[in-house]
């Protein structure tokens, strides 16, 4: 049941910001580039002026998912909860589902820092039938860098299944 005094609970799903190409690194260290860099600060200006302040981060462990949440936390203002994990690097919809069923019920808005094509599908998979069909179809053709979606549960974090969320909106900010 929906705690109507506190709303409903937020999921944001963000891919990382561009990254530079992999050249002579290996994928897990590849940094942002320039271009990654400005779209990171307006991933964190754009939720700074919507009100949205995450209360609790998942980041995957890669060096570009890292560069993205620091430079998305300096624009926002805010210091959440960070909480880096190994597990969302490789991970796919069912793992980052389960990751997500651990965050405390008190926690009202998740930030998760991850790849593609994972948080598209993750998106589309937790979307139900009120989801914001322009948002479902954009999810369905993946996410681009920097760019983020919105989703809204009335259920506890435990019991977030798919179909149990609404997809609110994508950003893919300036």
């Amino acid at each position: 049941m929906e705690d109507l005094i506190a709303g409903p609970r937020r999921l944001l799903l963000l891919r990382h910001a561009k990254d530079e190409h992999a050249g002579e690194i290996t994928d897990h260290l590849r940094p942002l580039s320039l271009v990654g860099r400005r779209q990171a600060a307006a991933v964190g200006a754009t939720l700074r002026a919507a009100g949205v302040i995450p209360e609790l981060v998942l980041c995957s462990s890669s060096v570009r998912t890292h560069q993205t949440w620091d430079l998305v936390r300096s624009a926002l203002g805010a210091e959440p909860t960070l909480e880096i994990s190994d597990a969302l690097y490789t991970a796919r919809v069912r793992a980052l589902l389960d990751l997500v069923r651990t965050v405390p019920a008190d926690i009202r808005t998740v930030l998760v820092v991850g790849h593609e094509p994972t948080v598209s599908e993750a998106a589309a998979t937790l979307a139900g039938p009120d989801s914001d069909e322009p948002s479902l179809a954009r999810v369905r053709l993946g996410m681009p860098t920097g760019s983020y979606s919105v989703l809204e549960t009335g259920v506890a974090w435990s019991q977030l299944e798919p179909d149990g969320a609404r997809l609110v909106r994508v950003v893919t900010p300036g």
